[in-house]
């Protein structure tokens, strides 16, 4: 049959297929309908609305019914090809199309289906659906071109309410809305169906689905607009709106579409909730990874720079943090922006410190988020949100976040740009609290060494140390050098068990302990003896100490330039010796550590540093470096010392440093410490 290209050829369509097949499968009665005279019927109207909307020509629609399937084809003199146009609609009566999902149902529903094109421009789509089990029957006679017939309200309603289960779980809820605003159309006469609805994002009522076509914008409507609201029980809203033609029955068609206005509105609920589900699941993903991103840093700057890094694109165009100085001035501390080429124009109206500087509605808006309010929209310089960043019950700063490319910000938007304000502020909060713990921990450790090495004529002292953390943690490695007399000095090197502000405690008590045994006169020995009492009477046996001391003094018999050592090693590594001639070797004799129990056995050995030799005290971060199972050792110890012998005591010191780092292949597993003493040749 041929059909002009007129929407009412689709409604023509739609019912005599819907009774050639009906009368196929029942011989002529009227009964129940198979199931795939619905998927036939579906995709027949597809090809021949989209003929219409995009040919512009008659078509001719050609059925066969045969035993084991059913095959539609349709046929057009447009000018391209139809299936082109059905993958990709074009704009028509000056709006888009709102489906465009012709191929995408034909091949999810049709058995087998394709395209011909013939020499004189006609395009053919044709698809087979092949019968279900128990509907074959004699093939009709082809129905005459006029053939139509009169339905009964059971039939009408049946085929306007009705949709199979096996179609209905094969098509999305849009696809099923437009099927069922098709049928709408053509039971009520209307030229077009239109399924409106509101999500509650801020953005009204939007065009969900249409079944038929306007009139262009401005033009004269083809008949009456009628109205009816979807009974819906959610936060969605919608209207099915009819554009009857001019001889259709107004009261019949109200009647029809509050008849299917509940299926509409249970789909469109359908996916709508579907649809919600789908961005919760998306911005839950989304938050997830900014906090796992946010809480990856302690450093606060590194913190702030990647706020606006999170929030552009997917929040807004444009975002920046401003947070509060000392004075409780706002300064810009991070920005970005979608377009590059704006953040220097962004950046001078955005900066309080600069010209102009923010427009009088933006400054009060930053003052308001700043106190702690509510969030508030400006719309100068451009459309944003301000928002206060909060933390532990103190304002941090304030978000800036400039609206999305082509739209504004929804309610669900605001609440994403308050959480992520809340999390950001938390991360800036920890950030800087860490940075405050770290900026102690150091102070303090700084108080546990020596500000400077004592500047001797002939005598060179050099000292490094290496913390195993990044400064969060005090240490309990240490080192001191004191001068005792005119010609003597405390050379000591310990490690206290433990880190943190216990053994930065117990770090100063050894330091200062010994420094005014020593200075009181008392020997060495006996200086250590009384201060393992001081430590054991502390109590708490976790924080033993191990300790090298040497009593470093000039040797008045080689001009002056040779020193005399007295060493005690009280449970701490032999120091190494590195001779002038490019040997090393360890000395002392080990005694018991510090603080585990009431008496300890030391011993003081004697030992005289010839000019040009060096005095190397060290911890057991150095010995015990790791690198997999094999430990830096003495002899590695030894040999890298041995290579620096004939330079001064920090090149020593840096010898032996680097050595060890290169070793464990980065930051060492422990803490080390190094001190060294080296007789300057006169």
């Amino acid at each position: 049959m041929r059909f002009p290209s007129d929407m009412q050829s689709i409604s023509r369509v739609r019912r005599i297929i819907h009774d050639l097949l009906a009368e196929t499968a029942d011989h002529g009665t009227a009964g129940d309908v198979p199931e795939f005279v619905d998927d036939v019927v579906l995709l027949a109207s597809e090809l021949c609305e989209n003929a219409v909307l995009h040919a512009g020509t008659a078509f001719d629609l050609a059925v066969v019914a045969d035993d084991d399937e059913v095959t539609v084809a349709v046929t057009d003199r447009g000018p391209g090809a139809l299936e082109l146009q059905l993958a990709e609609p074009r704009r028509r009566y000056g709006r888009a199309a709102t489906h465009g999902r012709g191929l995408t149902l034909i091949a999810r529903l049709a058995t087998s289906w394709g395209t011909r094109h013939e020499a004189d421009g006609q395009h053919t789509v044709w698809f087979s659906i092949a019968r279900r089990q128990g509907t074959v029957a004699e093939p009709a006679a082809a129905p005459a071109p006029e053939h139509e017939r009169g339905w009964s309200a059971a039939e009408e309603a049946r085929w306007l309410l009705h949709v199979p289960a096996s179609l209905a779980r094969r098509l999305d809820p849009v696809d099923l809305i437009r099927e069922l605003a098709a049928r709408l159309r053509d039971m009520a006469d209307a030229a077009a169906v239109v399924v409106e609805v509101d999500r509650g994002d801020g953005t009204g009522a939007q065009e969900l689905v249409r079944a038929g076509a306007l009139p262009p914008e401005g033009a004269a409507a083809p008949g009456r607009v009628l109205d009816v609201p979807l009974p819906t029980t959610t936060g969605l809203h919608g209207t099915i709106r009819l554009v009857l033609r001019d001889q259709a029955d107004a009261v019949r068609a109200r009647e029809l579409t509050e008849l299917i206005a509940g299926r509409v509105a249970i789909t469109a609920e359908s996916q709508w909730l579907r649809e919600v589900d789908q961005r919760r699941r998306a911005w839950t993903a989304y938050l997830v990874e900014a906090s796992e991103l946010l809480g990856q840093s302690l450093d606060l700057d590194l913190t702030v720079a990647l706020v606006p890094q999170l929030v552009v694109p997917r929040l807004g165009a444009w975002c920046a943090v401003l947070l509060p100085e000392p004075s409780r001035r706002l300064r810009l501390a991070a920005i970005a922006h979608a377009d590059e080429d704006r953040l220097p124009e962004l950046r001078a109206v955005l900066d309080p410190d600069a010209v102009p500087g923010p427009p009088p509605q933006l400054r009060a808006r930053l003052a308001s988020a700043h106190r702690g309010g509510a969030p508030s929209w400006f719309s100068d310089p451009e459309d944003g949100v301000a928002v206060a960043l909060r933390a532990a019950g103190a304002s941090t700063g304030v978000l800036l976040v400039g609206r999305p490319a082509g739209g504004l910000h929804t309610p669900e938007d605001l609440l994403l740009i308050e959480d992520i304000a809340r999390r950001a502020a938390l991360a800036m909060h920890n950030a800087r609290t860490a940075g405050e713990h770290v900026r102690v921990s150091q102070a303090l450790q700084a108080a546990l060494l020596p500000r400077a090495l004592p500047q001797v004529p002939q005598i060179d002292f050099a000292a490094e140390y290496l913390p195993a953390s990044s400064g969060a943690d005090v240490g309990g490695d240490f080192y001191d050098v004191v001068e005792v007399g005119p010609e003597q000095w405390l050379v000591t090197i310990g490690d206290v068990c433990g880190k943190g502000a216990g053994a930065a405690a117990r770090t100063g008590l050894v330091r200062d302990v010994l420094r005014a045994l020593v200075r009181e006169g008392r020997p060495l020995v006996q200086a250590i003896e009384m201060l393992n009492d001081v430590m054991v009477q502390a109590g708490d046996p976790q924080q033993f100490c191990t300790l090298a001391a040497a009593m470093v003094s000039r040797d008045g018999h080689d001009g002056r330039s040779a020193l005399a050592v007295e060493l005690v090693l009280a449970g701490h590594a032999q120091p190494v010796v590195v001779r002038a001639d490019g040997t090393a070797e360890l000395i002392g004799r080990f005694g018991t550590a510090l603080g585990l129990v009431e008496t300890v056995d030391l011993h003081c050995t004697q030992h005289l540093l010839a000019a040009g030799e060096t005095l190397l005290l060290y911890t057991d971060g150095i010995t015990e470096s790791r690198r997999g199972l094999d430990q830096f050792d003495e002899n590695r110890l030894l040999e890298a010392a041995a290579a620096a012998s004939g330079t001064s005591a920090a090149r020593l010191v840096a010898t032996v440093s680097e050595a060890v780092q290169r070793f464990a292949d980065g930051l060492p597993g422990d803490d080390i410490a190094l001190l060294a003493v080296r007789a300057v040749p006169g």
